[in-house]
């Protein structure tokens, strides 16, 4: 999987759930059983973020939707969370909608870094500087621009959060969408 694929957020959920979520043959658990029974079937990591995911989604549904009546249950397949949410805050403004699409483009590159995509975040530019010089950093689970001239004055890298990166993303997307027509 590259940057250059066309998978939305629901498809790379989907995709973790398929592929990544139990471990080949030949793959090392990130958890290790110190104990004599055997290993966990599925991968830890993957689950918890699946979980957390999906459970981020449905808060941001409940929250949005607090006032209205009648609320519609959240679906049972995991992918299906996000059109769930779309359908379930259409009613919304557009500012709230773009809030909750920047949730949805974020958890989007949050799947591909857990995939292992780390150049789903190369298509962005920087929100500071416009170049397209961004990096994900995993040490500090960040994103970096690379571009010199965005550093600040002590040489240190411009670094943002992928909710930044999301939320300038649907930002433009928006206003392009805006001007178009």
């Amino acid at each position: 999987m590259s940057s250059g694929d066309t998978l939305n957020p629901a498809e790379r959920l989907r995709l973790l759930q398929d592929e990544y979520l139990v471990p080949s043959a030949g793959h090392r658990a990130e958890r290790v059983s110190r104990s004599t029974e055997p290993g966990t079937p599925i991968r830890l990591a993957v689950y918890d973020h699946m979980r957390k995911s999906v459970g981020e989604v449905v808060a941001l549904a409940t929250s949005m939707c607090d006032d209205q009546a009648p609320f519609t249950p959240p679906p049972a397949k995991a992918a299906d969370v996000y059109q769930w949410l779309v359908e379930e805050t259409d009613h919304l403004n557009a500012l709230r909608q773009q809030a909750r699409d920047a949730v949805i483009y974020r958890q989007g590159l949050e799947h591909a870094i857990v995939m292992g995509d780390l150049l789903a975040i190369r298509p962005h530019p920087c929100p500071s500087c416009a170049t397209w010089g961004l990096v994900w950093n995993r040490e500090r689970e960040t994103v970096v621009c690379l571009n010199r001239r965005c550093a600040d004055d002590d040489g240190q890298l411009t670094t943002w959060t992928l909710a930044q990166i999301a939320e300038n993303h649907v930002a433009r997307r928006n206003g392009r969408a805006a001007r178009a027509t």
